[in-house]
């Protein structure tokens, strides 16, 4: 079999599913594979959710390593394709990332460390991490409410991906993702407020 040369652009998608569903089966030689095909993809989405976090002293690169390595940890339920992948990769980051942030507020609030003084630029961090961390305890109440507006929210907001997209996803037209996505942030509005 040729081997398939990574540097003409990315794979195609069917490709892709079956690297994926190897890896998921524990095939080493497929993870390597499916982290060097997708790792550009996931680089973008760990930025987007790094937008607005909080997460100061996290970069993507350390979102994305991390994340892979819990993605690793996954059962070997086969993936549908890259989509689902993606959706699933976006679902880690997003625990990445309040795990940290929880972390830094543990440490903020007695860890050990000297205190600070509002005047270093801290301030805009806290806030930025309260928020964050108010925006999951919002998304976390809207999952037990409603789950799929939770899965529109996330595939949307956190995932980047479009309402075909999500529609095609969560098996339902884009009307309904449309309205999951309307309810969704109005009660979002609601908890933050």
């Amino acid at each position: 079999m040729a081997r398939r040369d990574d540097s003409a652009g990315p794979a195609p998608a069917d490709d892709i599913t079956g690297v994926l569903n190897q890896a998921v089966a524990g095939d080493a030689a497929a993870r390597e594979r499916v982290y060097a095909l997708l790792y550009g993809e996931l680089l973008r989405l760990a930025r987007s959710h790094l937008a607005g976090s909080g997460a100061v002293s996290l970069n993507p690169s350390v979102i994305v390593h991390e994340a892979y390595l819990r993605m690793l940890k996954r059962d070997a339920t086969p993936l549908r394709d890259r989509r689902a992948f993606f959706a699933y990769a976006s679902s880690v980051m997003r625990s990445v990332l309040i795990d940290h942030v929880r972390a830094r507020g543990t440490e903020k609030r007695g860890g050990g460390d000297a205190p600070l003084t509002l005047t270093t630029g801290v301030l805009q961090s806290a806030i930025a991490s309260e928020d964050f961390t108010r925006l999951n305890d919002a998304l976390l109440e809207l999952r037990n409410v409603d789950d799929r507006c939770f899965q529109v929210v996330e595939m949307r907001y956190f995932a980047g991906m479009t309402e075909e997209d999500i529609a095609t996803e969560l098996a339902v037209s884009v009307p309904t993702v449309k309205r999951d996505w309307r309810k969704a942030r109005a009660f979002l509005f609601e908890q933050l407020r």
